[in-house]
């Protein structure tokens, strides 16, 4: 590997792509092209953002979010509503002081860091006072090798999705994923998982809770997406960092690393079916996790909805 292609590899060392320290506004001219089918960020547009009420909002730690959504919850198929304040999802844990001070606030009990080894020897998270912190390791090899290989922007989003796929098929992955999820349903208060930009280990693991919670699909897949509204000034800023260093063609090669495409779920999910028919089955068969797990999680997760007043004539 080239040490043009080894630096690129540090900024984009992917499971969660690392943003390794960017911070800051940066400008860029031209408007990269996305690989065809492929709905990507348009780091031209940065202000079109929809709002996010009530849940705090991190200036240091940009995807950081409630996994329950905002307002009354993300609303279930059964009339429910997600409990909000339970589970909260981010990147990694980096906050400055004022962002600190939001989170010891939250009252955490326990951080859940997915991270391998090498990305939290890269970012070590700066925890609030309080909580638990255990490393749950998911992915493994040198990813960084593997994106620097990366020849095209079809080549990346494949990659994006292959990675997906791993998080049903290897089998070292699904124990990360049962370790984790096991930890939250025997875990008291609030707690907070993440992995280095948020979006795909931390993106898969929320997918399924949601899904144990029965909200609908498609409301699964645009909380997924989300990532591409709360991080996109640090897309933006990588994006151009890459430019800077090795070009626009490369820059707009590693462009689908950056963000999340619906597609890379899909292939997720595409594959949990092939394999296991639904998402009970996976996490029962393919996670080995208890019955008495998965009502746990999904207990915690469900608010009932509010008992409806009554007329004059009742």
């Amino acid at each position: 590997m080239s040490r043009s292609a080894k630096s690129t590899a540090a900024v984009l060392i992917t499971g969660g792509v690392l943003f390794t320290g960017l911070s800051g506004p940066a400008a860029v001219s031209a408007q990269p092209l996305s690989p065809p089918g492929i709905s990507l960020p348009d780091f031209g547009s940065l202000g079109n953002a929809r709002p996010v009420v009530e849940t705090p909002r991190l200036a240091s730690v940009d995807n950081f979010r409630d996994v329950g959504g905002t307002g009354q919850g993300y609303a279930t198929g059964e009339g429910d509503h997600v409990t909000r304040g339970v589970f909260y999802r981010s990147n990694a844990l980096v906050p400055n002081d004022q962002d600190l001070a939001v989170l010891t606030g939250l009252g955490l009990t326990a951080v859940y860091d997915v991270r391998t080894v090498e990305e939290v020897a890269a970012k070590p998270d700066r925890l609030p006072a309080g909580p638990r912190y255990l490393g749950i390791p998911i992915l493994s090899g040198d990813l960084g090798a593997a994106v620097a290989q990366l020849k095209s922007p079809a080549d990346a989003v494949a990659f994006m999705q292959n990675m997906n796929r791993s998080f049903v098929d290897d089998a070292a992955t699904r124990a990360g994923f049962a370790q984790l999820l096991t930890e939250m349903a025997r875990t008291a208060g609030p707690q907070l998982f993440h992995c280095t930009a948020g979006k795909d280990r931390t993106g898969w693991a929320s997918a399924l809770l949601l899904s144990i919670a029965g909200v609908p699909e498609g409301t699964i897949f645009d909380d997924y997406l989300l990532t591409n509204e709360y991080t996109a000034a640090s897309m933006k800023v990588t994006y151009d960092q890459i430019v800077a260093s090795r070009g626009e063609t490369v820059a707009q090669i590693y462009k689908p690393l950056l963000g999340v495409d619906r597609s890379y779920l899909e292939a997720g999910l595409g594959r949990l079916a092939e394999k296991y028919g639904t998402v009970d089955r996976y996490l029962t068969e393919g996670l080995g996790l208890s019955r008495g797990t998965i009502e746990t999680l999904r207990h915690k997760l469900i608010t009932a909805p509010a008992p409806q007043p009554r007329n004059g004539n009742n």
